[in-house]
């Protein structure tokens, strides 16, 4: 795993928006990957100072928490639509070096559902070099038609004429969530392990457990 720690609090808006453009063409949404042991999930929270990453390992058959680990770093860039990256990254990397290198990682956001291709998990997963897969709550962008009511069923979101994630219904008669492509994988086999992963919920496990792991030390940090 390449690890590539993030110096982006000397760029300015549009220098970021100018590297995205220049690392797109680096993602890989195709299938290279092997077998999948190990799975991390990324996620993020917020106090109004810091960023807190967590990361999450799990056992890809049987979803057991294998380990966890979380970083706090200042924040470095303010939010500002399709920049999303560059203000999470610094910690979400620094939690993930704390762990053994995973199989597959996924990221709480979009990959290729971004307006110049490279989200989060696209942005996360060329600097890492690591099979990485988007799973959001929200669209970004792009329009799709509702999916099935079933669990596993889906349909393409569309932006610009081009298919850049899906909508999937991870559980039967609940609201979808959104997969994308990070990097070294198709979008079929992203919706599969979303789908394989949402055992317990609308949101898949690796990325649940991340988030419940964010919040409860950004908790212990406000109660200080």
């Amino acid at each position: 795993m390449r690890q590539i720690p993030p110096q982006f609090s000397d760029l300015t808006s549009d220098q970021m928006r100018r590297m995205q453009v220049e690392l797109a063409p680096r993602v890989e949404a195709v299938d290279r990957l092997g077998p999948i042991r190990t799975i991390v999930g990324l996620d993020v929270a917020y106090t109004d100072e810091v960023a807190i990453g967590a990361a999450v390992l799990l056992d890809a058959q049987t979803l057991e928490l294998l380990d966890e680990a979380t970083a706090v770093r200042a924040i470095t860039a303010e939010y500002e639509p399709g920049l999303l990256s560059f203000r999470e990254l610094p910690a979400v990397l620094d939690a993930l070096a704390q762990l053994p290198t995973p199989d597959l990682v996924f990221c709480d956001g979009n990959g290729l559902a971004h307006p110049r291709r490279f989200g989060l998990a696209c942005h996360l997963g060329v600097l890492t070099d690591l099979p990485t897969l988007g799973v959001a709550k929200s669209r970004y962008i792009g329009e799709h038609d509702e999916p099935d009511p079933g669990s596993g069923s889906w349909s393409e979101v569309v932006h610009e004429d081009e298919e850049v994630a899906s909508a999937l219904r991870t559980q039967s008669d609940v609201r979808w969530v959104y997969v994308s492509v990070g990097h070294r994988l198709s979008l079929p086999t992203a919706r599969d392990w979303v789908l394989r992963c949402a055992t317990e919920a609308r949101i898949p496990q690796p990325t649940r457990y991340a988030d419940q792991l964010a919040n409860r030390l950004r908790r212990e940090i406000l109660d200080e």
